[in-house]
């Protein structure tokens, strides 16, 4: 038989020949050793051209294709592709990793750079977006990501002068990025004039923020900032392909074959052109320069590598070559002499010296290459072509033989027989063409049996028998040279092979793995020598299998290298070496083979060997070494632990089912009960599928675990104290080295790990996101600072935890075997171990990944456990034999028999080990394990009379062992915890069922006592009173599901699983009585009330039978169920038996006959029953909850004074609630402490106790019953049920508004007005009347010049044109919408508040305003940080698009007040926009809350830009969330019906909901606003104007109407605790909207807000020394002095917009802004306020001075105007024509004419010299659409018209004829312009203004510019006229969409812009050219 075990020699790669340079650039570089490296396929390749020798990085598993140099230059990142690509950083000198990067990138990693430090690098994906990622790569974190562009980028590189500046380039743009914060920030290189818009393919950064970039027309651009400053025309001939940057200067290469160097001014130095040179030739392409001092390096598209001595340029090195482009597949070795002939599709065949590593000839064919084959004397050189034909050379000198073509497919294979007579040609044709050599190629045969390509052929030793492959997988033998084929397979018997090369036939079988039929493997070689076959496959791998293999999977050792598919493998004629080709990586590998004799000098191999996973994974089919598996291993490996639903799911299936349900919502449901229990005891311990999980802690207390819970044993006492922060199984358990803290890992879909105290049972960290399934294994470090954990997903990743940043250092997949247990070594916490099935692997962090390899062990043996020994390299493991491994490194040093059955147990000692095993046995063992010291065996006998409880049998199987003082504690199979003393006697502290289900339960009548009975065939007796031990215990011969007490307590009944049951004494437990009359399994049995005269037994069999006890005999069987009986009750009279099915059947029956009685509902619930253990039923509808699709109510049981039900569900539940539990979806409360289902629930006699047992958790838990008014709070108090009652408080329309409103983005904003037609920038010209008449006029007109286009009257003499603008003044902030954003700074000096985009800095006492500009949008919310540490810095939030992270997400800017400088950016997902943030008390975290759906919460560290942790916040709106003032974990949010209170653990966040039962009737209401007080006191302000008043998260008190309407603001004051509190409420003597309160919110003083308002609605409020400073919704800001009350408005706005109608008044720095709001306001620039406003009644569209300005017109929205005279205020006239909005109204230049223009299309002239009683005088007719601006003309004589239509009219006045006229209207010389149409501001419209439109313009009195508005919310500044499409212009930023009107005041002083959406009026001071 066949030695079955993969071969004992290896391969060592020792050679590439070949260098990518397709599709690459920017990949070869000098190392600080004068090396070279470079990278082929998936290699990194270090090539040391002194000695000519190559060293090799192995750490990738796909193509290479991108690589950057450490500015040390020792180290080097490669990047790769593939699905899940990674970055590796290595050292270039030593070949070892030093990090790995992951789980970013998807595709590929086209470009990677260092900075200028080394601490950073940047990658780009080759994903859709391009994503940029810059990583702190030691660590492998990610520091910041962005999508980079829409295109492909080719290069990125850092600002070597700037710090965190890069710039990126590639396809048609070049983008400059700033990082900062978490957020890199693009922008867009401004090509301009200077140069064409193209792509650019390399750049480099100089001093200066000067950029170089190679252009793809050969061009240098040079940039300076993001602009365009110069270029270097024709630097190439096309484009540049790469740009290096040295100490003396750049040098480029491009794809004309030409390398440039130049200086570091980018003057030319010299010019390489290497086509011109010895090695050049046309077409040469460079894609790779690096300079260093005197040296160039060059590599070339076809690669090749140059080396060019600066001095001696015209002659370059040519050090490396290999094929082009194109399928590499011919491979031939030449028969006596160290060379291989490779051919390629890039036609050329090129000869390699083995020896000399090195090309030694080449020679260029006409046709693409696709076989070889040489002449057994080695003269001849055959080749097959891919057009059919096929090609004999000399070899010697390459000169051709004969050319020869009868083919018209490709020859795929040709050989030359042994005797060197013939030469076998197969093509594509499916056929063999025999030739004879010496007859010159003769065709002398042909073998036609195929009916596929040929593969493979292979020729008999004598030269008479060809063996062919075929595509279709057949293998065929032909007789040669005549081409027949042979039938008959007995001739065949004695054929001896010459060569093998075919991958068919029984010698090689095992080629191929076992139930695969995949034709995957390329090519085969036997060496027969040394018997063993190399095979080259598809994906890349070259593996090592013995010779002959025949069965299928054979084992093998595999080496990575090649990329994709290897197209062919050879070994070399003496058998020295394997070639192998690459197809696409077209790169020749030459590997060293090292025959077995030497492997044991292998271990001493360079480390890079390891990577090749030798004995690899895949190679484990074939079991027949393998020894038998241990059945208890067996079960072990088999558990999944997965679940149907796990409890992460809940919240989503509640969503889904409320929609169901919202109806029943809205009855009254039943209150929850007021009594309730707490966990007291648990009988249990997880043994039978867990090991190492039982602990001694600090203070001698025992830790474990159980179901869903960490118990901490106390032994003394014997009380236990509970972790209770899981949900599901906990799996696995390690203890802190300082044996304090202890780390749980449990099973969930995200499973999540818990570190907690085991003082104060409270988790310090929780660690999730990157387990699936569950947590199996976990480890602490020596110094507790670290946590390795093991995941249960397929590939069984493990994670490298920093526990209590809660952050992943690095993570890898294990294996896809289980792994059981891994350790930290004790003195290099970068190093690990893990074990498990069939493995143990040993492992080192690189950077975010690890690298494993496997120990070298034979044989491959199962681990049960492993710990490490006395030194670094010393580890033991425990196998599935009972040996210790022994190990040394990676190197089984030896083994020692320790056990009879596996070792599951071992713990290190100062001096020596323990052990235990499943022989039960506990081993004592000196250091070495040489001598066994000590061995305790567990048994009955030495059970010391202390004990808790009875050992259930000898020598359990032992699965945890722990020592500590003085004791070993050893934890068994059974679920037994013993003690052990070091002097033999064994105390039993803890026990409970073995593994198997748990159903029966039963508790006594009047005993503490109750029974158990489980499908580990026991059945228990237990004591509940404080003893709590197990009083007895009988085995069964099958495992049971029910048990029953006789009502006197002496019998105990108990039903098997086979369908029979017994009757035993209760006491001894000795049988009675048992009957066996069905088949199915006995699901419940119950004993009649009273005497216990008979006895009811429900089966599986849909029966149930009555026995009459006394007489044993069946008296009576129940029949009529259609499914398995679940439940059965007794009635007290003992005469009526209650029974549900399977079926959610409920029945009645009769005793002790059992006929069916069927009564209706209202009479069950009078019937008196004796027990209720019934799930079904009007009296407890309400038990079964709102998802019942997924879970079943299990159990039930009422409590003897029959007030509260408990259940249990598959959910691992246990409810209770109020008896009787009417109407549907009930209140309850709930408690987790089961994992899966709960089988059974059971009170006490005496209801003082409540028992449940677990199904799958194998536990008993003991609940003390705390009746109604026993409270005290306690951390684990239940969960309050979950659907909220619809009646949130009330209804509110600002609180309603404010969460209803949906946040435009600006960049994606549409248009504002109705608009139709076709946009100005898109109409067709109509030709003047000349043009169509064909009149050519002469150049020169005799006509009078035109006239000016605008009356410049008021300007001085010299215009000066406009540069600039400069923001001045802003009026506005922004109250209506959001909240708590007005701050005093400076100690009440300065305040800060917002608007718009804008931050705002006032100073109270210049009442100067000072801006922050550097959102990109709409701020939200604003808050500034307390801390001393932090003076003025402030947090602002934005609205944003998706949360991608590109430059249009939501962001977070924190940044100091007084110097304006941006401290860090923050990109969320919070998509939507961030609408809360709060600084931590230490100032160093900040919380966010995002309006996304989720509307998730995330903690941030905001100086690094780090997200800490993040998690789902509430499926309705949350509206403010802030940390506690003392506090950096703890913060409270709320919201709609909402308000939770959050802990940060580590990087989780973990939430409880407000319970609130507490106080009678309190209901959940919509939550605004927070504040805090001393003792953990919350204050949450409602709607409905309460306050709540909260002690951790349970309600204590409410402070009723603390306003009248909601409570919108709250403010701690951290000096002296004071709170103030804003609502909405009309001020009267007694209240206002304002007031101040104790600490306690137990008195308080009322303020009223002078403003004359209805209603005062204050939004944000803030306390400084002696003042109050209060935002209100009406978008005013007042300061209120604390003693007098005095009110100071500081800050003015309009409330409502849009504000529509802006003039300026002629002759004074004063505007009027007319709004939504229904006011007028007067504002004085050079005074900042407001002076006057006018409340109109209604909403105000236009507003207009007259040209003296003594007068203002006013258009209003209902289609009223109003004449005011300035000076009174009084109303001159008013007049109502219309019906719709004025949409705007102009005073002619002369005051005679009051144009009105309106919405409905119309004009109207009123005479004003008629006096007041204005009647019209005509009207403009044929408007095509509204009316959007006017303008006189200069002599009063025209109007123009903007319309909705995109059409721009001419009318006559007064009399309203239209001016058609084109000649006519250029002559006009206007009096003002506002119209955004019109030939002569085409250019003011844009490309993008699809969905938007420029809304206003205004030119201004100069008449040299013009202003516009948009609906992107940008103020643009234009030359006036702009006739030209999209001219040039300067943008302003900062309002938010829809600027509504824009102005000139007088003398161009100034811009007044006008927001819609911001209800903002912005400043900006004109800035003018010098003269």
């Amino acid at each position: 038989m066949a030695d079955r075990t993969a071969p004992n020699c290896h391969l060592r790669l020792e050679w590439v020949y070949g260098y990518r340079g397709h599709q690459c650039r920017n990949n070869l570089y000098y190392t600080a050793a004068k090396e070279i490296v470079y990278f082929v396929a998936g290699v990194g390749v270090v090539y040391n051209t002194r000695e000519h020798k190559q060293k090799f990085y192995l750490g990738h598993n796909d193509d290479i294709i991108s690589l950057a140099l450490h500015p040390e230059r020792v180290l080097v990142a490669t990047g790769q592709v593939g699905k899940e690509p990674y970055i590796c950083v290595w050292d270039s000198y030593t070949l070892h990793t030093v990090s790995i990067l992951k789980d970013v990138h998807t595709h590929g990693i086209a470009c990677l750079a260092f900075d200028l430090e080394g601490q950073c690098l940047v990658s780009v994906g080759l994903d859709s977006k391009n994503t940029i990622c810059v990583w702190d790569w030691r660590r492998g974190k990610v520091l910041a990501a962005a999508p980079g562009h829409t295109d492909r980028i080719f290069d990125i590189s850092w600002d070597l002068y700037q710090p965190s500046k890069l710039v990126s380039c590639g396809v048609k743009h070049i983008k400059f990025w700033s990082l900062c914060g978490n957020a890199l920030t693009p922008k867009r290189g401004v090509f301009g004039k200077t140069g064409d818009l193209q792509t650019i393919l390399c750049l480099a950064c100089a001093k200066d923020e000067v950029t170089y970039s190679g252009a793809l027309n050969g061009d240098i651009y040079v940039w300076k900032g993001i602009n365009l400053m110069r270029t270097v025309q024709g630097a190439h001939g096309s484009g540049i392909f790469s740009m290096n940057v040295c100490e003396e200067g750049f040098a480029t290469g491009g794809r004309d074959g030409c390398v440039r160097l130049w200086d570091l001014n980018f003057k030319p130095i010299t010019v390489i052109d290497l086509r011109e040179t010895d090695q050049g030739y046309k077409g040469l392409s460079v894609r790779s320069v690096c300079w260093r001092g005197d040296h160039i390096l060059v590599g070339t598209q076809d690669s090749e590598i140059f080396e060019v001595v600066v001095h001696d340029r015209t002659k370059p090195f040519l050090i490396m070559q290999g094929h082009c482009e194109g399928e590499l597949w011919a491979l031939a070795v030449h028969p006596t002499k160290p060379l291989a002939m490779t051919g390629s599709d890039d036609r050329s065949v090129r000869i390699w010296s083995l020896i000399d590593h090195a090309l030694i000839a080449r020679c260029n064919m006409e046709e693409p290459i696709r076989c070889a084959a040489v002449s057994t004397d080695g003269i001849h050189l055959a080749l097959g072509m891919k057009d059919g034909s096929f090609t004999v050379l000399r070899v010697r000198d390459m000169t051709e033989v004969v050319h020869i073509k009868d083919r018209k497919e490709a020859i795929h294979e040709l050989k030359y027989s042994p005797d060197g007579a013939h030469l076998a040609v197969g093509s594509n044709d499916n056929s063999v063409d025999i030739y004879g050599v010496v007859q010159r190629y003769k065709k002398v045969g042909e073998c036609i049996g195929s009916n596929s390509f040929i593969t493979h052929m292979d020729w008999s030793t004598d030269s008479k028998y060809l063996q062919t492959n075929d595509g279709s997988g057949r293998r065929l033998f032909y007789r040669m040279p005549s081409g027949k084929e042979v039938t008959n397979r007995e001739e065949l018997k004695l054929v001896q092979w010459a060569s093998w090369t075919c991958v068919l036939g029984p010698e090689v079988n095992g080629i191929w793995p076992k139930y695969s039929d995949i034709n995957d493997i390329n090519s085969v070689d036997a060496n027969f020598n040394n018997q063993v076959l190399v095979t080259a496959d598809d994906y890349g791998l070259v593996k090592l299998l013995r010779y002959p293999c025949v069965k299928k999977g054979a084992k093998f050792k595999k080496y990575l290298g090649h990329s994709a598919h290897i197209t062919n493998a050879r070994w070399s004629h003496d058998y020295q070496w394997v070639i192998t080709i690459g197809g696409a990586d077209h790169s020749v590998f030459q590997w060293k083979f090292v025959p077995e004799r030497k492997s044991k000098e292998a271990i001493h191999i360079a480390t890079q060997e390891t990577f090749a996973d030798s004995n690899s994974e895949e190679s484990d089919s074939d079991q027949s070494d393998v020894p038998e598996m241990d059945s208890e291993i067996e079960q072990e490996t088999q558990l999944t632990y997965r679940r149907q639903v796990y409890k992460e799911d809940l919240p989503q299936l509640k969503e889904q089912c409320k929609e169901k349900h919202r109806a029943t919502a809205m009855k009254k449901r039943e209150r929850a009960p007021g009594s309730g229990v707490k966990l007291h005891f648990i009988h249990g311990y997880r043994g039978y599928d867990c090991r190492s999980n039982l602990f001694y802690t600090q203070t001698g207390e025992i830790v474990y675990h159980v179901a869903a819970i960490g118990v901490v044993y106390n032994r003394q006492q014997n009380t236990q104290r509970f972790y209770m922060g899981h949900d599901d199984d906990i799996l696995c358990l390690a203890i802190h080295p300082l044996k304090d803290f202890v780390a749980t890992g449990q099973v969930g879909r995200d499973s999540s790990i818990h570190i907690w105290d085991t003082e104060m049972l409270k988790p310090m960290s929780v660690l999730r996101g990157f387990h699936q399934l569950g947590v199996c294994a976990l480890d602490f470090s020596v110094d507790g600072k670290r946590l390795a954990s093991v995941g249960l997903d397929d590939n069984h990743t493990i994670v490298l935890w920093d526990w209590r940043k809660g952050e992943k250092l690095s993570a890898m997949r294990g294996s896809k075997d289980k792994i059981f247990v891994v350790k930290i070594n004790p003195y290099l916490p970068d190093k690990l171990i893990t074990a498990g099935v069939k493995h143990m692997k040993f492992w080192h962090k690189a950077g975010g990944g690890l690298i494993g390899r496997k120990g070298n062990m034979g044989k491959t043996e199962t681990m049960m456990c492993a710990v490490y020994g006395w030194s670094e390299e010393m580890v033991f493991s425990g196998t599935c034999t009972g040996d210790i491994c022994i190990w040394r490194d990676m190197f089984l040093m030896k083994t020692v028999k320790a056990h009879d059955g596996p070792v599951f147990s071992v713990h290190a000692l100062e001096k020596g080990f323990v052990t235990g095993g499943k022989d039960g046995i506990v081993a004592l063992w000196d250091d070495t394990f040489e001598r066994c010291l000590k061995t305790y065996a567990i048994k009955r006998a030495v059970l010391a009379p202390g004990s808790k409880g009875l050992l259930l049998e000898d020598n359990p199987s032992i699965r945890a062992i722990s020592l500590g003082h003085g004791h070993i504690l050893v934890g068994t199979k059974n679920g037994e915890i013993l003690e052990v003393d070091k002097s033999g006697p064994i105390t039993l502290l803890v026990q409970g069922h073995m593994e198997g289900e748990v159903w029966g339960l039963a508790t006594h009548p009047h005993l503490p006592l109750c029974a158990t009975v489980s499908d580990d065939k026991t059945l228990r007796i237990w004591d509940l009173s404080p003893s709590h031990c197990m009083l007895a215990v009988r085995k069964l011969r099958k495992g049971g599901r029910c048990c029953c007490f006789s009502p006197d307590g002496k019998a105990l009944a108990v039903g098997l699983n086979d369908g029979s049951f017994l009757i035993v004494n209760a006491d001894t437990l000795e049988d009675l009585v048992s009957f066996h009359h069905r088949k199915d399994i006995i699901s419940d049995i119950r004993f009649s009330p009273g005497s216990g005269k008979y006895l009811a037994v429900a089966s599986g069999d849909t029966f149930v039978d009555i026995y009459n006890v006394m007489s044993s005999k069946r008296v009576g069987v129940c029949k009529g169920c259609l499914n398995y009986i679940t439940h059965l009750d007794w009635d007290k009279r003992g005469k009526l038996l209650q029974v549900n099915t399977g079926a959610k059947e409920q029945f009645f029956f009769e005793a002790p006959r059992g006929k069916r009685q069927t009564i209706p509902a209202t009479e069950v619930e009078k019937i008196d029953w004796s027990t209720w253990t019934c799930v079904l039923g009007t009296s407890v509808e309400g038990i079964w909850p709102l998802i019942n699709e997924v879970t079943e109510v299990t159990a039930a049981c009422l409590s003897n004074d029959r007030k509260v039900l408990a259940t249990g569900d598959d959910l691992g539940y246990v409810k209770l609630f109020k008896y009787p539990v009417k109407g549907k979806y009930a209140k309850f409360k709930r408690y987790v402490a089961h994992s899966t289902h709960v089988t059974n629930v059971q009170w006490t006699h005496d209801d003082s106790l409540l028992v449940t047992v677990g199904g799958g958790d194998t536990c008993l838990m003991i609940w003390a019953h705390e009746p109604e008014g026993h409270r005290e709070f306690k951390q684990c108090d239940s969960e309050e049920s979950d659907i909220e009652s619809e009646d949130d408080g009330g209804y509110d329309s600002d609180v309603t508004r404010e969460n209803e409103i949906n946040y435009t983005i600006k960049a994606l904003s549409s248009n504002m007005r109705p608009m139709m037609g076709v946009k100005p920038h898109l109409q067709l010209k109509e030709p003047s009347v000349d043009e169509r008449q064909g009149v050519v006029r002469p150049p020169v007109s005799r006509a009078l010049p035109q006239p000016e286009k605008l009356q410049t009257n008021n300007v001085g003499k010299k215009k000066r044109p406009i540069e600039d603008l400069v923001l001045e003044l802003v009026f506005g902030y922004r109250g209506n919408d959001c909240r708590n954003n007005v701050h005093y700074l400076n100690e009440g000096a300065d305040i800060i508040y917002h608007t718009a985009s804008i931050g705002i800095v006032l100073n109270l006492t210049t009442s100067c305003q000072s801006f922050y500009v550097e959102h990109s949008d709409d701020i939200l919310c604003l808050t500034i940080n307390q801390h001393p540490k932090f003076p003025n810095v402030v947090a602002t939030g934005q609205v944003g698009d998706t949360g991608d992270m590109s430059a249009t997400s939501p962001s977070i800017h924190v940044w100091d007040a007084m110097t304006k400088q941006t401290l860090s950016v923050l990109r969320c997902f919070h998509s939507g926009g961030v609408c809360s943030i709060s600084f931590s008390a230490t100032g160093k975290l900040l919380l966010s809350v995002g309006l996304d759906p989720e509307h998730t919460v995330t903690i941030w560290k905001w100086q690094e830009g780090a997200k800490v942790a993040s998690r789902l916040g509430h499926t309705q709106r949350i509206f403010v969330a802030e940390f506690r003032p003392d506090s950096d974990t703890h913060f409270v949010s709320v919201g709609i019906k909402h308000v939770r209170f959050w802990t940060l653990a580590g990087r989780a966040l973990l939430s409880k909901k407000g319970v609130l039962s507490t106080i009678e009737d309190a209901r959940m209401q919509t939550m605004l606003s927070v504040a805090f007080g001393a003792n953990n006191l919350t204050f949450t302000g409602t709607i409905s104007g309460d306050v709540c008043v909260w002690k951790e998260h349970i309600l204590v008190r409410i402070v009723a109407k603390a306003h009248t309407g909601p409570v919108f603001t709250m403010y701690t004051t951290l000096r002296d605790g004071l709170i103030v509190t804003g609502g909405k409420e009309r001020p009267s003597k007694e209240g206002g909207a304002l007031k101040l309160w104790d600490q306690e919110l137990k008195r308080c003083r009322a303020f009223r807000l002078e403003t004359g308002q209805i209603i005062d609605c204050v939004r944000s409020v803030c306390r400084g020394k002696g003042k109050i400073l209060v935002g209100t919704r009406n978008a005013e800001i007042i300061e209120v002095g604390e003693k007098n009350a005095a009110c100071n408005i500081l800050v003015n706005g309009h409330m409502d917009g849009p504000i529509w109608g802006l003039g300026t008044h002629p002759s004074r720095d004063v505007f009027l802004s007319a709004a939504e709001d229904g006011t007028v306001r007067l504002w004085d620039i050079p005074e900042k306020k407001m002076l006057n406003k006018v409340n109109l009644g209604h909403p105000a569209r236009t507003i207009s001075y007259s040209p003296e300005g003594d007068m203002v017109a006013i258009g209003m929205k209902n289609g009223e105007f109003i004449i005011l005279l300035v000076a009174s205020l009084k109303i001159w006239g008013k007049k109502r024509d219309r019906r719709s909005p004025i949409q705007d109204i102009r005073f002619s230049p002369n005051s005679c004419y009051l144009a009105v223009g309106s919405t409905e299309s119309a004009v109207d002239f009123y005479d004003l010299t008629l006096g007041p009683q204005l009647n019209r005088i005509n009207c403009c007719r044929d408007i095509p659409s509204f009316v959007m601006q006017m303008d006189f003309s200069a002599d009063s004589a025209y109007v123009q018209i903007s319309t909705g239509a995109y059409k721009r009219l001419v009318y006559e006045v007064p009399s309203g004829k239209q001016v058609t006229e084109q000649s006519h209207i250029d002559r006009i010389t206007w009096a003002t312009w506002t119209s955004v149409l019109g030939d002569e501001v085409i250019g003011i419209w844009s490309r993008n203004t699809d969905k938007a439109d420029v809304t206003c313009a205004c030119v201004s009195h100069s008449g040299l510019n013009i202003v516009t508005g948009d609906d992107f919310g940008m103020v643009k500044l234009f030359d006036f006229p702009c006739p030209e499409k999209f001219a040039k212009h300067k943008r302003f930023l900062g309002h938010s969409a829809h600027l509504t009107n824009v102005r000139f005041t007088n003398g161009d002083r100034f811009v007044v812009s006008a927001g819609g959406d911001d209800r903002s009026l912005f400043v900006w001071r004109c800035i003018h050219a010098p003269h």
